[in-house]
């Protein structure tokens, strides 16, 4: 596909134009182009609309008459009339869109219009090369005149006519300035007529070109041809940060597209209420720190806080309203504090139950201390003392035992587990008279320990009643506490 402005070839049978193969960009032959799309409807060619788009170098459009009906296509190159000469265009636009950007831009159709003589032939191509081959050296030796003179000026971009008679020279400036000398300096050294025209910052942008912080082409270098005033405001309607170094393009100024998205923020910031004093609270007064327009949230914060805290707009109507009745809301999401609950731990249930068994098992120590006066003295025996309890009736067995073990001739008594009673013991419930042998130890011969454990077992539930237990008054003698007769069952 060749370039849009390449329908005529030259001699070598390349076409015409920057060669980027419909790839043009800023710079190239492509730049503020438009996009024909009533190109492949058919119109009548009678009513046909003669009036054609012609771009020049740039960008910059002007629009000429087609008195001669010439068969043109969108990227033709033509000669088209000037003042006191000719110069060579493509065309942009024909049809029914000429009349809308005539109305647009408030052109009137009328005699003015100058006309398009021809299309450009091979030869006035090469000879407008050859012409725009001088716009470099010119600007350059141009910049150094006006430096030499000293004008507060800047000299931005020059262009040349197809014959090679006049030039334009581009410049902005803040002030208004002289230059009548500098015409007459640049027209003995180049032989040309010399024609100065002042351009916006903005303007001078569009010509020069560049990529802007977004990483796309200006956009007045690109589609963009109607600069409208941009204002300070439009970047606190969108809640910017007013540092200039952010919102200025690379024209100075600021940013054209502060202006895009102006529209739709207005509409969204009529909900949303205006803050004009800090929110009265208990806590004290929340400051407005930002607003989120589309989600419609508000930021507050305290001087003493470094919190932010979200309201949406109605909690925020609400609070407004209160201060206006001199009220105060307890917080910012609340309006009045509850009372407090006093309610217990989460495992209070638990507590209670530590409680109560550290109580009983003082309890149980306080009567493990005063049941065994001789603890002190017998401390290898107390483990077992504490588990016979159990098993003895009452308080004068257990007596009678600790006598037994205070005689203790011939007895090798271990811990109480391992204490067997006498073989006298063993038939005390069976028998019901017996007499009372002398003291003498006769049952101190004992058998293994193996046999005595089996006797205590077998034994150990034949015990009688009281009266056949043990007496007191058998202390004295052996290791053998036989009944008295009269105290049998």
């Amino acid at each position: 596909m060749g370039c849009a402005c390449g329908s005529v070839k030259d001699k070598n049978g390349k076409t015409a134009g920057c060669n980027n193969n419909g790839a043009c960009e800023t710079g190239g032959c492509n730049k503020m182009n438009v996009f024909d799309w009533l190109s492949n409807m058919d119109m009548p060619t009678e009513d046909r609309f003669n009036v054609v788009e012609v771009r020049f170098k740039n960008g910059r459009k002007e629009f000429f008459r087609n008195t001669d009906k010439l068969n043109l296509t969108t990227g033709d190159p033509v000669v088209v009339e000037v003042p006191n000469g000719h110069h060579i265009g493509y065309v942009s636009l024909q049809g029914e869109l000429v009349r809308l950007q005539m109305q647009k831009k408030k052109i009137a159709n009328d005699g003015e219009i100058k006309k398009i003589y021809r299309i450009a032939h091979q030869k006035d191509l090469e000879k407008f090369e050859e012409v725009k081959k001088r716009e470099m050296p010119t600007l350059y030796r141009t910049r150094e005149i006006i430096r030499d003179l000293k004008l507060e000026m800047k000299l931005s971009d020059i262009e040349y006519q197809a014959d090679n008679i006049k030039a334009t020279f581009f410049y902005s400036a803040d002030d208004r300035v002289d230059f009548r000398e500098l015409i007459k300096l640049l027209a003995g050294e180049f032989k040309i007529r010399v024609e100065m025209r002042q351009i916006s910052l903005r303007q001078e942008a569009g010509r020069l070109g560049g990529i802007g912080v977004c990483g796309r082409e200006l956009c007045c270098s690109t589609w963009l041809s109607d600069f409208k005033n941009v204002a300070t405001s439009a970047a606190r309607y969108q809640n910017l940060s007013l540092n200039p170094s952010k919102l200025s393009g690379q024209c100075g100024r600021l940013k054209c597209c502060l202006n895009y998205e102006l529209e739709t923020y207005m509409e969204a910031l009529e909900n949303i209420p205006k803050v004009e004093a800090p929110l009265l609270t208990e806590k004290g007064e929340a400051i407005l720190q930002k607003t989120d327009i589309f989600r419609k949230i508000m930021w507050f914060g305290f001087k003493e806080e470094n919190t932010w805290y979200p309201l949406n707009i109605e909690r925020v109507n609400h609070i407004l309203r209160m201060n206006q009745e001199g009220k105060r809301p307890a917080t910012l999401e609340i309006d009045v504090v509850e009372e407090k609950i006093t309610v217990g731990p989460l495992n209070s249930d638990l507590d209670q139950m530590d409680k109560r068994f550290k109580n009983k098992s003082r309890n149980k120590k306080k009567k493990g201390k005063g049941g065994n006066p001789n603890s002190q003295s017998q401390q290898g025996n107390t483990q077992a003392n504490q588990s016979n309890r159990g098993n003895q009736g009452n308080r004068e067995n257990r007596q009678n035992q600790q006598n037994q073990h205070r005689g203790g001739q011939g007895d090798i008594q271990g811990p109480r587990e391992g204490k067997q009673p006498r073989q006298g013991e063993q038939q005390q419930g069976q028998r019901e008279h017996r007499q009372q042998r002398p003291n003498q130890g006769q049952g101190d011969v004992q058998g293994p320990r193996e046999n005595r454990q089996n006797q205590n077992r077998s034994n150990q539930g034949n015990q009688g009643p009281r009266e056949n237990r043990p007496n007191r008054d058998n202390r004295g003698g052996g290791n053998q506490n036989k009944p008295k007769p009269g105290n049998q069952s």
